[in-house]
């Protein structure tokens, strides 16, 4: 439900912001043929924002690509024309509080300043979109479990999410994070769903890449919802075995490190419609006196994985946000109007949590304070 309540409360702001901006162009001219341009450019805009949900691309069966494109233009025009309009009111009221008092000169340095704002909407997606989009990283971090066992102290577990190889993340560009991860050199590969974004997209491709990976204990992984929605979960878990990995369906696989075991359960995507009945019969997927790892897409599931005495999960999903704006030490993003969970890792009594910032984008093709992650995950003793 709250997953909607955004994509209403975002319909309902574009839908205000661009019949603003109707208003505006109509205003200032009034030849027809404009009239006629202007509303033909808010049925493509809706229809074109339409396109980035990814059930209706699947249900429609529209060109994967061409829908992306359509789809993050779309969500790049409203997102910077919202802000513009924004900051044009803004500047609007202060022009009128202190038009008359101000200094020809001085006047001129805010006007300047002033279209400086404007644009900086424009060049913060550019950023976002040409520089940080692609500036893969590896992100280390030191996860403390109670009662670790000794042999599993230090291990090492790279988590690689949310790929989306599609219109806006090339092979190559993928090939890259594969490089990266090769010298990391971890006792385990896991995979946390989204491989691609639509029914269209390069799947072979993406699964070729990610069979490159080397670890002591294999690849494991689970599905995304973007599997679901392009309707290939059985296909990607059975050409994904052919080269080495496994998908753990509501099932698990037990490891051994020296005396020590790594119990690594997987679930399919479960949205949050299914929040009542989260995780449920995944109990059965624990081993007692082994430590615990769940692998699910949707890091909403942590609390009933805590509850049901899961060590550990690992999740994406959220993207970090992907467009993150830091104000005040507190990070504003999208995803934090549908889950608490939305980068890094979390703890609930003796359990933890880790959710990934993933690798790919979807909606527009951009990463604002949110850069795309290769996650090393080391395991402590608390």
């Amino acid at each position: 439900m709250a997953n909607y309540s955004l994509d209403l409360a975002l319909i309902a702001i574009f839908a205000f912001v661009q019949w603003q901006i109707t208003l505006i162009v109509l205003g200032a001219s009034r030849r027809p043929w404009v009239r006629y341009a202007i509303y033909l450019f808010d049925a493509f805009a809706a229809f074109s924002y339409a396109l980035t949900f990814s059930e209706l691309l699947a249900i429609l069966r529209f060109p994967t690509r061409l829908g992306m494109v359509l789809g993050a233009g779309a969500l790049a025009y409203f997102m910077s024309a919202t802000s513009v309009l924004v900051i044009y009111a803004i500047l609007t009221f202060v022009r009128k509080q202190i038009h008359a008092e101000v200094h020809p000169g001085r006047r001129r340095v805010l006007n300047a300043a002033g279209g400086a704002l404007l644009a900086a909407p424009f060049a913060a997606m550019g950023y976002g979109a040409f520089i940080q989009r692609t500036n893969f990283r590896v992100r280390e971090v030191d996860i403390a479990l109670a009662g670790l066992p000794p042999d599993l102290e230090g291990l090492r577990i790279l988590q690689l999410s949310d790929i989306h190889l599609s219109a806006f993340l090339s092979e190559g560009e993928l090939a890259r994070v594969i490089d990266a991860s090769l010298e990391l050199r971890p006792h385990l590969a896991v995979v946390t769903g989204d491989l691609i974004s639509g029914h269209n997209d390069p799947l072979d491709a993406c699964i070729r890449q990610l069979a490159r990976l080397k670890a002591d204990a294999g690849i494991l992984a689970c599905m995304g919802n973007h599997e679901r929605y392009a309707r290939v979960e059985d296909y990607t878990a059975h050409a994904s075995a052919r080269v080495g990995i496994r998908f753990l369906r509501g099932e698990a696989q037990a490891l051994r490190f020296g005396t020590a075991t790594l119990n690594v359960a997987g679930l399919d995507f479960q949205s949050n419609r299914q929040r009542k009945v989260y995780l449920k019969g995944a109990e059965r997927l624990i081993v007692p006196g082994a430590t615990n790892v769940l692998l699910q897409h949707n890091p909403d599931v942590f609390p009933q994985a805590a509850r049901q005495g899961y060590n550990l999960l690992l999740a994406g999903h959220t993207h970090g946000g992907q467009v993150t704006v830091e104000i005040l030490d507190q990070s504003i993003n999208p995803a934090r109007f549908f889950t608490p969970y939305v980068y890094g890792l979390y703890r609930a009594a003796n359990s933890a949590a880790y959710v990934t910032r993933g690798i790919g984008t979807i909606g527009i093709p951009a990463r604002i304070g949110a850069p795309p992650e290769i996650s090393l995950l080391r395991l402590g003793k608390a």
